[in-house]
């Protein structure tokens, strides 16, 4: 029988390999693979050709310990169910990874989840992206301390003197009112409103916008409940507006005439329930709305008047925030005065403007 000896393992190509053949030193080589570093075009062409001769990659996990940064943005989640979060993600990692970051995303299960961004300051990550959760005062000064942006999206900082953290949202107060000012317009006088999480700022505004609306035209809400931007809770909410307790259908006159819900999830869910289940014509007899304006909004069975958000612009604002916020950090480790600049300008909170989109599932204003 015969032995065969085993092969030498092959030796790892290094970045000092790629400089040897295409030429150049090895620091342009680090350069041609640095997102944003400056290096001569054809210098760059040289490395590339040469590292795919070679088949080198290179080490991230080593230039992290070189330069201290992972090149990685943590996201925190909470509702990936909500249509609108997983548009949100994908276009955040597209927009990123132009700028040679990478999203690490988290899941959070509610407010104030300090053990996970404690774990997830552990991955020394660049900067972290809040979209469903907020942070304590004691945590975000522990960020601020390390370092590490923090950036609020489609909410604001819980704390309202904490000026630590930039924000990017919509004018929520500003679109719950168009909504309402289109459906008294619509004739409409017994109007709902159901609520999501009640401690989050993204509800607060856009009841606080719903309900001054009213007010204006000297009206209150007929009927309040909370879906907690869950659809099974707010079709739960709605059958007790339109059911008595044995079950049975209530006189419409004693229900809501509209309804406004805190976001589309709940909206289209409530449509399916007052369609569906309980037989009544939207809008004809109940008109319904809701916020976000997901795709599934504009589709023909639902037509569902909702305030737009511009995700893309909302998007381009942050990734923009983010990478000056970045820079700002890099610049202050070799630089105090810029620290002194960074701190001058947290707290930018940026209001993107959004968009009313009437469709079908509202009453036409005369």
């Amino acid at each position: 029988m015969q032995v065969t000896a085993p092969s030498p393992q092959r030796k790892s190509v290094t970045s000092h390999d790629v400089a040897q053949l295409a030429g150049v030193s090895q620091s342009a080589v680090s350069r041609s693979f640095t997102p944003g570093a400056s290096v001569a075009e054809a210098t760059r062409v040289k490395v590339m050709q040469a590292a795919k001769r070679l088949g080198y990659l290179p080490n991230l996990h080593a230039r992290t310990l070189i330069t201290g940064r992972t090149r990685i943005v943590a996201v925190v989640l909470a509702h990936l169910d909500n249509l609108f979060y997983p548009r949100f993600l994908q276009l955040l990692s597209e927009q990123l990874q132009t700028e040679g970051m990478q999203v690490m995303l988290f899941i959070a299960e509610g407010q104030g989840n300090d053990d996970l961004l404690e774990h997830m300051l552990q991955y020394r990550v660049d900067a972290i992206v809040l979209a469903a959760t907020s942070l304590s005062s004691s945590l975000g000064k522990a960020c601020v301390q390390a370092g590490i942006p923090v950036v609020m999206f489609n909410r604001v900082s819980a704390q309202s003197k904490d000026r630590s953290f930039h924000s990017v949202r919509t004018d929520q107060e500003e679109g719950a009112r168009q909504i309402a000012q289109h459906l008294i317009a619509g004739g409409h006088q017994r109007m709902a409103y159901v609520a999501g999480h009640l401690d989050t700022s993204t509800n607060q505004e856009r009841e606080n916008g719903f309900r001054s609306a009213l007010a204006a035209q000297g009206l209150s809400l007929f009927a309040y409940g909370v879906g907690k931007y869950d659809a099974a809770t707010a079709q739960a909410v709605v059958r007790t507006w339109y059911l008595d307790a044995k079950g049975r259908a209530r006189p419409l006159a004693q229900c809501p005439d509209a309804i406004f819900a805190a976001d589309d999830q709940m909206a289209l869910a409530i449509m399916d329930t007052l369609r569906g289940e309980l037989g009544l014509q939207v809008p004809q007899q109940v008109s319904v709305a809701g916020f976000d304006d997901v795709p599934q909004a504009s589709a023909l069975a639902y037509g569902l008047t909702s305030y737009a958000q511009p995700l893309m612009a909302m998007v381009q604002e942050l990734v923009q925030l983010l990478m000056a916020e970045i820079a700002q950090r890099n610049e202050s480790q070799v630089s105090p005065s810029s620290m002194a600049i960074a701190r001058k300008n947290r707290g930018q909170a940026t209001l993107v403007p959004g968009q009313l989109k009437v469709r079908t599932s509202t009453r036409p204003v005369p």
